[in-house]
């Protein structure tokens, strides 16, 4: 009886004593086990910030090669004249480098399909946020993203051998190639980005505004005028930027339809040259490496990623200035 009594109390002290021993290895194996997650974590971390780099790498990349290369093309060729001529043949014996020329065709294309692809957009966005049902909206605005999915070179054809002869019906003297109807295909094309966005940008806005104005006696289109998209400004003010950009840089679409005559003129119905349909004209030439005419392809693309620059610095300001939290 007593060895029982010894041997039952020997093991309830072994059962005391392997107790906090338990405890600890659970605490050394939680703190591995922490270890082991914060080194995932931490690697998880350093890829994502590669990738982010990677970006920002390529971004320097390509600012550093049009700036060297530009700076070889300013030493033939003095900024002046490069602002300042009316003319814009570099390839040929009697160059000239005035990259108005391109500008104008630029600009004057980018207003034409801005025409169309804002009001559009913004209306399409108004329909799809305030008036249109759940399956209406999910069936809609996928086929209207797609326009954004077709390859700038079919638009471009869609232009010469479609939208041309129709504007020639209207306009008999319209040229085959000019920038009205590169302009209006292209306005379709930025649709699907100024929509999308817009619709986005309205949809965040909190429904207590709206039944405000409802419950104030507005219609629905009243409140989506004056309540919905004002608030809403600053998301579809980035989405006319990025709508803004897209048609600057727009390139097969103006190769296509709207020609390579470089002249000066901000007149729609003629044909015209633009800075992404030269860069292509004279990519896909034979000139020699190093000369000239080809350095001007860097002088032109510096000078449009200095537009698009200004755009986004501007659409930068607007989502600040205007920017509403809720």
């Amino acid at each position: 009886m007593a060895a029982a009594t010894t041997t039952a109390s020997e093991g309830a002290m072994t059962d005391l004593s392997a107790a906090p021993l338990s405890g600890a290895a659970k605490l050394a194996e939680y703190a591995a086990t922490k270890a082991r997650r914060q080194r995932r974590e931490k690697a998880i971390e350093l890829v994502l910030l590669a990738a982010a780099c990677v970006s920002v790498f390529t971004t320097l990349g390509i600012v550093y090669v049009l700036v060297k290369e530009s700076l070889v093309f300013f030493q033939s060729v003095p900024l002046w004249d490069f602002l300042t001529d009316t003319q814009w043949t570099p390839l040929f014996s009697d160059a000239h480098f005035g990259i108005s020329v391109l500008l104008s065709g630029t600009l004057t294309s980018s207003v034409v399909a801005l025409l169309i692809a804002i009001p559009l957009g913004t209306v399409i966005a108004i329909y799809l946020s305030e008036f249109a049902g759940h399956k209406t909206r999910e069936t809609l605005k996928p086929i209207l993203e797609l326009l954004s999915g077709i390859p700038t070179i079919i638009y471009g054809y869609f232009a010469l051998l479609f939208v041309t002869p129709l504007l020639q019906k209207v306009f008999p003297e319209l040229p085959g190639f000019n920038v009205l109807s590169a302009g209006i295909v292209m306005g379709i094309m930025i649709i699907p980005y100024i929509s999308s966005l817009s619709e986005d940008a309205m949809r965040s806005v909190p429904m207590s505004l709206r039944e405000g104005a409802y419950a104030m006696g507005a219609t629905r289109l009243q409140t989506a005028v004056t309540v919905v998209v004002p608030a809403a400004l600053s998301g579809i003010a980035a989405a006319y930027i990025l709508g803004i950009s897209r048609a600057v840089g727009e390139t097969m679409i103006l190769a296509v339809a709207a020609g390579m005559q470089p002249s000066l003129t901000f007149d729609p119905t003629e044909p015209a040259a633009t800075i992404t349909s030269f860069i292509v004209q004279v990519a896909l030439g034979d000139l020699p490496h190093g000369s000239v005419g080809y350095q001007t392809i860097f002088a032109a693309g510096l000078t449009l990623m200095l537009v698009t620059l200004v755009f986004n610095l501007a659409g930068y300001w607007l989502r600040r200035r205007f920017r509403e939290a809720y």
